[in-house]
């Protein structure tokens, strides 16, 4: 090489450098708040928002390069909840990610404006949080728990792995959701046999005085909707029905995990790595109200054997076959 055209691509190098270190300095920071419906200590919200930062990262969205992340909170409070839905509308986010109806309903009191992702809402029309799931309007969209009328399915795996139950306790949050989930359920009791007592869900006073008083009677079993307040008490539930011997069907796989006995619903981790996709469309323009909101992909069934043995339950061998996971 001349030594002319060395000293033009030195200079050339020289001068390109200090403009890629402006240009990455000058990257534009984004803003996202998180309001969960769990403690911060809990497993489960660390795997969800693992996902969720996963999920980012793969589009481009790198914390502490290009993105901040606020998290908050909620622990199933409603209070809780307004106070965090408050605090993050007040950091300026860019956009506003959360998880179930109560934290959406906050966050729409703090804001009309900044959008809003949501996550394991179970009815988001009939709660009035979007006009409609295809064209949900405002500044709110996301993903639901699942329909209705996967309720029901909860009814029947419960006859099927144990077939000696003719009454069953259903605990759910007393809103909109847990009273829909519990209709879908009331719809195929009479063709199964079964009675139904449903359980309001507050506190876990409530829950261990509904159980035990349940518990008096023989061949009961319990069905746990979708709740965040059965969510965060779900050791003392699964506790209460070991010890009182009562089959029951939770609605995500973490109560199984967790020592429960059967569950069916959707996989929620992989939810908040579909929100992922929706954060970064909406930080590249989009809006909330030209997203439509969408229904889970993925459903699991899992099935904890060591459980189904210690209350003398046979599982059957075609709910096996049909299982997603079988904990040993």
């Amino acid at each position: 090489m001349r030594r002319r055209e060395f000293i033009t691509l030195l200079g050339g190098a020289a001068a390109a450098l200090p403009l890629a270190a402006r240009a990455q300095q000058s990257e534009r920071m984004r803003r996202v708040g998180v309001l969960m419906n769990f403690t911060s200590d809990d497993p489960v919200s660390q795997d969800r928002l693992a996902a969720f930062v996963q999920g980012l990262q793969e589009l481009g969205w790198t914390v502490g390069r290009n993105l901040q992340i606020d998290y908050r909170w909620g622990a199933g409070n409603v209070e809780r909840y307004r106070t965090f839905a408050a605090e993050l509308v007040a950091l300026t986010p860019d956009v506003l990610v959360t998880a179930g109806a109560p934290a959406v309903e906050a966050l729409q009191r703090a804001t009309r404006t900044v959008p809003i992702v949501f996550t394991s809402v179970g009815d988001p029309v009939g709660g009035g949080l979007v006009a409609s799931l295809a064209q949900p309007g405002g500044n709110t969209t996301g993903f639901t728990f699942s329909e209705y009328s996967l309720s029901g399915k909860w009814l029947e795996l419960l006859k099927e792995i144990a077939p000696r139950v003719a009454r069953t306790a259903v605990l759910r949050d007393p809103v909109a959701v847990g009273i829909g989930q519990f209709a879908a359920i009331q719809a195929v009791a009479p063709s199964l046999q079964v009675e139904l007592s449903p359980v309001d869900v507050r506190d876990a006073g409530d829950i261990e005085r509904a159980v035990r008083a349940f518990a008096h009677r023989p061949n009961g079993g319990l069905i746990v909707t979708s709740s965040a307040s059965a969510a965060i008490h779900r050791e003392l539930i699964i506790t209460l029905a070991a010890q009182y011997r009562l089959p029951a069907v939770y609605p995500v796989r973490y109560y199984v995990t967790d020592g429960g006995l059967i569950s069916y619903g959707p996989d929620m981790v992989d939810q908040y790595r579909r929100a992922a996709g929706y954060i970064d469309r909406i930080l590249k323009g989009e809006k909330p109200a030209d997203l439509p909101v969408q229904a889970p992909t993925k459903y699991e069934l899992v099935i904890n054997l060591k459980t189904a043995k210690a209350l003398g339950l046979e599982v059957p061998a075609t709910l096996l076959a049909r299982a997603d996971e079988v904990i040993e």
